[in-house]
């Protein structure tokens, strides 16, 4: 059976895809008419329909011309711009009309890619492939007086949870020191709007990754709600706000959402990998669910809350009904033209250092505000004084820089009560504050 139409709803070709597979009938799917060779469908680009094309959500409509107006002209910096969300905001802002487009990463493979495909689809646009790392305070600082830029997307981030576990300093280091960087030369060089991409495993982190996250959304927002505190701001050390003609005008917003199929993070990749060897398919924990949404979604959301924000916000995605993992993975085997269990065996391997079973995206003490946008919604979340999260996080960088783990783990478990490992060598710690109450 070959899907030819992208006008069936989601739930109507979700139907007709489990008939299919019920008979052990296999699924197939055209291309859009716009990757076609000379207006022709060939043999070869006929191939299995993807997971994501199943992903049981409404289109999500944003207001286009909304955008536009906002960002006709502008010079936009993306960070991490040769990531999985990164690129996507890279090529949804050439719709936009934007005037430069500043992409920063230190992935310099995967930069040059991003470039090459740039050129070839958008010759007609103007952007700039600047290699850097966000760690890097000179070099930033060099790419900031060079562009100028109105907004910056702040999508660089170490995502791995297990990754990040065995390492807390170099999450701080990127993370949290990586923002911070970016988040002062905002202000420093007039930008606009600063836009933070954040994961829901900043809520009541149970791991590292999650709990850095978190530390940076209090950075940016503490950072912004001092911004009409000029003699503070000044004491921490951002001296450059001592002109008094200098009036800091800088935005900051946060965006919060979980995973998205087919990222660098998703399990997606994993799957397929696992499916195309023959198996088996590794799932951590039969009970254990995620959110999900597609990239291009996901990306159209982070544009629509960044030009909705009027400063200090954490916008909340709806991300739809949650997953359980092992039905994605038997889905995705069935999809291939393969019977779980027979043709590829499912194994449990057991939850990862730091892993939740269940990803939240508001803290317990926080609840939501409505937007005009139904799919975006800001979160009520605890206001932090800049002065002392500014100090806090200064000596959290120091730690970090000397790659003290041990003091690194027991501040962020001070600055976060919420904080609670999981499955973790870490635990240990959660007992120390109890104890210390």
């Amino acid at each position: 059976m070959v899907f030819a139409s992208f006008t069936i709803p989601n739930q109507r070709k979700n139907q007709i895809v489990d008939l299919c597979l019920e008979h052990q009938i296999k699924v197939l799917n055209i291309p859009p008419a716009d990757v076609w060779t000379n207006g022709i469908v060939k043999p070869a680009q006929i191939q299995n329909i993807n997971i994501e094309d199943l992903l049981d959500r409404q289109q999500i409509q944003i207001d286009i011309e909304g955008i536009k107006s906002e960002l006709r002209g502008k010079t936009i910096l993306i960070t991490g711009a040769a990531g999985s969300i990164g690129s996507e905001i890279v090529r949804q802002l050439m719709k936009f009309e934007v005037g430069l487009t500043i992409m920063c990463d230190q992935n310099e493979t995967g930069l040059h890619n991003l470039f090459l495909e740039l050129e070839e689809r958008y010759s007609g646009q103007h952007f700039q492939a600047v290699m850097g790392d966000v760690k890097d305070k000179q070099r930033m600082e060099f790419m900031f007086q060079t562009f100028k830029p109105d907004y910056v997307y702040h999508a660089a981030a170490y995502k791995h949870v297990p990754m990040m576990e065995d390492n807390p300093a170099e999450a701080i280091k990127t993370n949290v020191s990586g923002t911070k960087t970016i988040a002062d030369l905002s202000i420093k060089y007039g930008v606009k709007k600063f836009v933070m991409i954040s994961t829901d495993k900043a809520v009541n982190p149970t791991n590292i990754m999650g709990a850095s996250k978190r530390i940076a959304e209090i950075y940016v927002q503490s950072l912004n709600n001092s911004l009409y505190s000029r003699d503070t701001l000044y004491q921490n050390g951002l001296s450059y706000l001592n002109n008094p003609e200098i009036k800091p005008i800088t935005k900051f917003i946060t965006t919060r959402f979980g995973n998205v199929l087919g990222s660098n993070g998703s399990v997606i990749p994993r799957f397929k990998q696992q499916i195309a060897k023959g198996g088996p398919v590794t799932v951590t924990h039969p009970e254990i669910t995620r959110y999900f949404m597609t990239i291009p979604e996901a990306c159209r959301l982070v544009l629509e809350a960044g030009c909705m924000g009027i400063g200090g916000e954490i916008y909340i995605f709806d991300m739809g009904k949650s997953v359980k993992i092992v039905d994605l993975a038997k889905r995705m085997i069935s999809l291939a033209g393969l019977v779980p269990d027979e043709d590829i065996k499912i194994v449990f391997s057991g939850l990862r250092p730091g892993e939740k079973l269940y990803e939240e995206l508001l803290n317990d003490q926080e609840n939501t505000m409505a937007t005009h946008h139904e799919k975006i919604m800001i979160g009520k979340v605890r206001v932090y004084p800049f002065n002392a999260i500014e100090k806090q996080v200064r000596t959290l960088l120091d730690f970090a820089l000397a790659n003290d783990n041990h003091q690194v783990v027991t501040l962020m478990k001070a600055m976060l009560p919420e904080f609670k490992s999981k499955n973790s060598k870490y635990e240990e710690y959660d007992h120390v504050e109890e104890e210390n109450c």
